[in-house]
């Protein structure tokens, strides 16, 4: 006696196209919420600021007044914003960052040191570090996480990295070679 394979029903789907389906759904959900997180994790530009890394031909953000004269990086304490200033006191680039838990007071400084990679105080792989100061212990610099994420500071660790996104990273690693003038306004 020979045994017939029984096929499924007419409109009836086999149990493997079932998985196969819930399988692509899952993978579609999963994606979504990834560009979802991806997209809150950035920092929220000022009214006055472009979406874009660099500044807003139309709208431009202006370098504070008093943050000082020629070639140098502008960093605002209240305003969570770094200016790459030209020595023809033209803003190059500016952009929003993510200070760490330690700040650096108010002044003038100098790029000490650079590094093209390190792991920040909140062990999170770091990048394009440029150096230069430290305030209690801490080491002041800018940076970008690898990965691109910027999580906030870890609970009850001093950090002070002042994250920015991965192209901003480049463009101060580029542009903050030893010695150039930092100034930190509030």
């Amino acid at each position: 006696m020979t045994t017939r394979r029984r096929l499924p029903a007419r409109g009836r789907l086999s149990p493997w196209a079932y998985v196969t389906a819930l399988t692509l759904a899952a993978v579609v959900v999963v994606a979504f919420l990834a560009v979802r997180a991806e997209q809150a994790a950035q920092p929220k530009p000022t009214a006055s600021a472009s979406p874009s890394a660099s500044a807003s031909p139309s709208a431009p953000v202006a370098v504070p007044d008093d943050s000082g004269t020629g070639r140098r990086i502008v960093y605002s304490l209240s305003e969570r914003r770094v200016w790459l200033v030209d020595s023809g006191e033209e803003a190059r680039r500016t952009f929003t960052v993510w200070p760490g838990s330690v700040s650096p007071l108010p002044g003038t400084y100098t790029v000490t040191f650079r590094n093209a990679s390190a792991t920040g105080y909140d062990d999170v792989p770091i990048e394009n570090v440029v150096y230069f100061t430290t305030r209690s212990d801490v080491s002041i610099a800018f940076s970008n996480a690898e990965d691109g994420s910027s999580p906030p500071p870890a609970s009850g660790v001093k950090t002070g990295g002042i994250r920015v996104r991965a192209a901003d990273g480049d463009a101060i690693w580029d542009f903050g070679s030893t010695g150039t003038t930092v100034s930190v306004v509030e």
